[in-house]
């Protein structure tokens, strides 16, 4: 009661007599929260031992490992694999383990494989030749693991379940905490055509000399994450939604014809048994040349390897410490070229395997391109730790793994590079060499959340594109390039805390949309400074570790001081988007007389009392004549009482310093999207000079749509214009003007 009665006490009496002649009067229903600056409680899993409020691992955090010892070999003439693998799983986590489950995600091209069953269908209208064969009179590819054995550590059959690509080995008993288990799997499977029969893994045909240039992954039962978060991540691949895994230690051999160059994820142990000594050597010379690739296995040898088909074997043989996967690519159209890259602490090796048809375009630009990348990406996060980079040459592909990836754009058959292919190649060698450090280092849950390594990446890629070439025509990050997908229609739009599986616009939402939204949050909100620090302490904190969304949005508060739940909440859990306008622009002049209305407002404020007169009054003028020649200028001695206050209280040296404004403007913004940002703002005086203005976000924040500001300016103001730069993603710059301009086109202002 003691509070109520002093916050009536607080108010002017006129109002305190309005809301007593009304109590009579039906009370509306009271509110609930909706502002958009609330806390997010509502949204993030509860900070816990496991996972703490600031962001970083907690002192109970576990994870996972899962250790591979394999025997790979790849049958060229019948495009099989065989393989068996023992894994040694250590149960790190404070549960007891009944059961293990195992990824098979190549059963996903089996011929009874669901995933094409839930593909929505129509009948296409007309269909060539070969298209209308393949859908409905051809056999369709007949994929997926054949497993020919579980055994235990003792040889003995385990029992297991295979449900599509998930795999339950079943315990005899249970798997106590910080203890480990090995057993063994046999099993093969036939390569897949990616070409042809699609995926993100197979073989590219090259008929005028009958090869085939082999990228391998997802090619063995692979252990899937039990975390903290949601025990099992044993959800199926159904194809858009990547992987889930943990870390471990591989020890690898793979035997291929003997007549073929291969590359792998982790260090080549024996180097000498596969390499000429010519090519040993120039591998050499490659780790001391830090300026451009050297060519260690030459075009001529590999054009006189293309055409012999050797019968006989060769194994190579890799060790990679402390990583999620595995990735082989292989054949003997390979070329393959080197150089070293210096980083703060070490040397790295960049690495590039391509075929003939692949140059001039990547001997000039694949391993130069894999070099910047990991000079530009460790200075953001942390130094590469890896001992190697490979990029490969696989056309219509773009996909990523520990240490090598493999990446679409080769020259048309007469050699002719066209700039988009150009760009499109070292952009797509960006974005998968860069996938080294999210997700194959900072392990979050592709199959869960998309945007939280292809957002990050895309995002990497365009600071690392721009660091390349300022002029570089970098497709995803400004600002101005998401507004296409942002303004489009509510029904084909999700949030981008969306499940893999369920986004309609893949590309825009779980690339574009993230890394937008961080180009944002640097460029404008936070500035780079404070978000180069939070961004990279988040990398520093969850290397070598499995982060969920939550880590993220807490770590970069928790290391910037800048509360960004208003933003986590509109840009990735809503598909609200920016729309913010001019609504009216008022000028005012000075005077000494005041009209009546004004000199009642005053009073009825409670602000002043009539003796605290005399006033200098601001009078609004017609808005019609706003931006005309006749608009008032003041000076200072038209109004005698502010001249003489100014003259009393100022000494000379005081009044020397003292602003001299001449234009008043009162701007009044509104936001019809749903969006919160910071409020750009130019002023374009009469002389062509400008004056930028950045008020913070929070001027929306007690959930106001409308807002105003006062410019106070010497010179007369010719044009007021928002985003003038497009920084913000604003959808509609059409009231993004004073006076209201005419946009032509909204591509040709964005750019696009």
């Amino acid at each position: 009661m003691k509070r109520i009665i002093f916050l009536l006490a607080m108010l002017p009496a006129v109002v305190f007599a309005q809301e007593t002649k009304n109590t009579d009067k039906k009370r509306e229903p009271g509110k609930y929260d909706t502002n958009k600056f609330s806390q997010m409680y509502d949204l993030l899993a509860t900070p816990n031992m496991f996972r703490t409020a600031s962001g970083a691992p907690g002192p109970a955090y576990y994870q996972q490992q899962a250790d591979y010892k394999m025997d790979i070999e790849l049958d060229d003439k019948n495009t099989k694999v065989y393989g068996t693998e023992t894994i040694t799983y250590h149960n790190n986590s404070p549960e007891n383990l009944e059961y293990l489950w195992v990824q098979l995600d190549q059963n996903q091209k089996e011929r009874n494989s669901k995933s094409t069953l839930v593909e929505n269908q129509k009948m296409e209208k007309a269909m060539t030749p070969a298209g209308f064969s393949k859908k409905f009179m051809e056999e369709s590819f007949d994929g997926g693991f054949v497993i020919e054995y579980v055994k235990d550590a003792k040889g003995k059959p385990m029992k297991y379940t295979i449900n599509q690509t998930m795999m339950r080995i079943d315990l005899d008993t249970p798997l106590k905490s910080k203890e480990k288990i090995s057993f063994s799997i046999k099993w093969w499977y036939n390569i897949n055509n990616y070409r042809v029969d699609g995926g993100r893994s197979g073989y590219e045909h090259f008929e005028k000399d009958g090869n085939n240039l082999y990228v391998i992954a997802q090619f063995y039962p692979r252990m899937a994450v039990y975390n903290d978060v949601e025990g099992w991540q044993n959800m199926q691949f159904w194809g858009a939604g990547e992987f889930a895994l943990p870390f471990g230690n591989f020890d690898v051999n793979i035997t291929v014809p003997a007549d073929h160059v291969l590359e792998a994820t982790g260090d080549l142990m024996n180097r000498k048994e596969v390499f000429t000594a010519e090519q040993l050597k120039r591998y050499q010379l490659a780790e001391k040349t830090y300026d451009k690739p050297v060519v260690v296995v030459t075009q001529e040898e590999a054009e006189a390897a293309s055409k012999g088909f050797s019968d006989k074997k060769k194994t190579w043989k890799f060790s990679a410490k402390n990583v999620r996967d595995f990735g082989i690519s292989t054949s003997r159209k390979f070329i393959y070229d080197a150089m070293a890259v210096k980083l703060s602490e070490k040397s790295v090796m960049a690495i590039s395997l391509y075929p003939p048809e692949a140059n001039p375009l990547w001997g000039e630009y694949s391993t130069k391109t894999v070099a910047h990348t990991l000079r530009s990406y460790s200075s953001h996060t942390f130094d590469y730790p890896y001992p190697k980079a490979i990029s490969i040459s696989a056309e219509d592909q773009g996909m990523e793994y520990p240490m090598i990836c493999w990446n679409y754009g080769r020259p048309d058959e007469n050699g002719f590079i066209s700039e988009r292919i150009k760009y499109g190649m070292q952009s797509v060698i960006i974005h998968e060499v860069g996938h080294n450090f999210f997700p194959m280092i900072v392990n979050s849950d592709e199959r869960q959340w998309t945007w939280m390594d292809e957002g990050l990446n895309t995002f990497m890629q365009y600071m690392a594109e721009q660091e390349l070439s300022s002029s570089y025509p970098s497709q995803r990050g400004p600002a101005a390039k998401i507004v296409p997908y942002m303004s489009g229609p509510q029904d084909f739009l999700e949030p981008i805390m969306s499940n893999s599986e369920s986004l309609q616009q893949f590309g825009a939402n779980a690339y574009a949309k993230p890394a937008t939204g961080l180009n944002i949050l640097r460029e404008t909100i936070m500035g780079r400074e404070l978000f180069d620090y939070a961004f990279k302490t988040y990398a520093n904190r969850w290397k070598f570790k499995h982060p969920t969304p939550e880590d993220f949005f807490r770590t970069m508060e928790d290391a910037s001081a800048v509360d960004l739940d208003w933003f986590w909440r509109g840009w990735f859990y809503s598909t609200d988007y920016v729309d913010i306008g001019i609504q009216d622009v008022k000028e005012y002049y000075v005077s000494s007389e005041a009209p009546k209305e004004t000199k009642d407002v005053t009073i009825r404020r409670g602000r002043f009392n009539k003796e605290d007169g005399p006033f200098v009054y601001m009078v609004s003028g017609d808005s019609k004549d706003l931006n005309k020649k006749n608009m008032k200028s003041f000076d200072v001695n038209d109004i005698k009482v502010l001249a003489d206050f100014i003259q009393e209280k100022y000494t000379q040296e005081e009044r020397s310093k003292l602003k001299s404004p001449k234009y008043f403007y009162e701007v009044a913004f509104d936001k019809p999207g749903g969006m919160l940002m910071p409020i750009l703002v130019q002023l374009t005086y009469d002389d062509g000079s400008t004056e930028d203005y950045n008020f913070p976000v929070q001027i929306w924040r007690k959930g106001n749509q409308t807002v105003s500001r006062v410019f106070a300016t010497e010179k007369k103001v010719a044009k007021i214009k928002l985003d003038p730069k497009l920084q913000t993603a604003d959808i509609d710059l059409e009231n993004n003007s004073w006076p209201k301009e005419k946009i032509k086109s909204k591509f040709d202002e964005l750019g696009g």
